[in-house]
């Protein structure tokens, strides 16, 4: 039965963003021990979090009953300076989701257009029909940004501009020189929202942080996680880095206590565990380079990735994932993307890679 209610009529147009499935949502479905299935599926930390990050989640549980810091002044003083910001250029989000959504009210109207790339991260269009703002698709270029075609495409009634590096679902990216002039080419009444929640799996990123702390970048919006390279996906905890002026308008947007005291404690010991985040960085460039060997002994074409996670072309992309589901091996499908004769696999521990791809084989072995 319909709703009476009336809705919002741009809701009808607008899909439902669909995350990789749960381990124990696949083990209710195929009678499986969660034990037994290992998820390759949502570009998490295979490594889990920081024990000092557990930690201080664990002093932080004895204070559940108090509201937390809903301006998280010793998390945001802390990772002021490790960036080398000030306090003001920064803003936090229920994960960097919700800073695309913050983006999305602060600049998107029904006169405005959103320029993404072809293959782009889900949530961009989604955002933009939200706010019932026109979505611009630039074809992709090899499987990434084709950026003097997003220059091209910009027109009076751009607001906003979205470039993933690396991107997600396609792991490529943009070499630092490249993405510069790029930056120096948007006009300054245009937003650039550089999603960078990879940035950390990079060996040579381009580090704007500098410039935006001077002023000098003042329609740059970074957008950063400790989702993936912290191993804190549970806590959904995302930031923004930008100008004072633009993170105060967006601060009006957010939200009272948007983030969680646990999130708050978990990513200040996050902070401080460097040799966490530089073991995670080792296993998956070990990770990485690995599925690319096996992948061209298979004669699999695969995306090259500066991510955690590769692509690979498979055929019947949903026929693939759910055979390796019955097998125990949580993998992504691409349809969604306009990939759908492509798999996305995170890079986890080892073993888990190795029974990836032995699931793998076995679904794609001539019956």
């Amino acid at each position: 039965m319909p709703t009476p209610l009336a809705l919002n009529p741009a809701l009808e147009f607008i899909p439902s963003y669909q995350p990789g499935r749960p381990i124990e949502d696949v083990a209710r479905e195929l009678g499986l021990p969660p034990t037994d299935i290992i998820k390759l599926a949502s570009n998490e930390n295979p490594l889990g979090p920081s024990r000092l990050a557990l930690a201080a989640m664990r002093r932080a549980l004895k204070q559940a009953n108090l509201y937390p810091d809903g301006n998280a002044f010793y998390l945001k003083q802390k990772l002021a300076r490790q960036l080398g910001v000030a306090p003001a250029n920064l803003i936090f989000g229920n994960g960097s989701n919700e800073i695309i959504e913050f983006i999305g009210h602060a600049l998107l109207a029904s006169d405005a257009e959103v320029i993404v790339s072809q293959y782009c991260f889900a949530v961009y269009p989604i955002v933009t029909a939200l706010f019932q703002a026109t979505l611009v698709t630039v074809p992709a270029r090899d499987y990434g940004h084709d950026l003097p075609a997003m220059l091209a495409a910009i027109t009076p009634r751009t607001r906003v501009i979205f470039v993933a590096n690396p991107n997600n679902p396609t792991g490529t990216h943009v070499d630092a020189d490249t993405l510069r002039r790029f930056v120096d080419a948007v006009p300054e009444n245009v937003l650039l929202a550089l999603d960078e929640a990879y940035i950390e799996f990079l060996d040579h990123p381009l580090n704007l942080l500098a410039e935006i702390a001077s002023g000098l970048r003042p329609n740059v919006l970074l957008m950063r996680t400790f989702s993936k390279v912290y191993g804190l996906a549970g806590l959904r905890l995302g930031y923004g880095v930008g100008h004072p002026n633009l993170i105060a308008a967006l601060e009006k947007i957010r939200q009272p206590f948007n983030i969680n005291a646990l999130s708050q404690a978990g990513a200040i010991g996050a902070l401080e565990d460097t040799a966490h985040v530089e073991k995670t960085r080792r296993n998956n460039a070990r990770g990485l380079r690995w599925f690319a060997r096996r992948f061209r002994q298979l004669k699999l074409e695969y995306i090259p990735s500066a991510a955690n996670f590769v692509l690979v072309r498979v055929g019947d992309g949903q026929r693939v994932f759910a055979g390796m589901q019955k097998l125990g091996v949580i993998v992504r499908p691409m349809g969604g993307y306009q990939l759908g004769e492509w798999i996305r696999i995170s890079v986890g521990t080892p073993k888990e890679n190795r029974r990836g791809l032995a699931a793998l084989i076995q679904v794609l072995a001539p019956v």
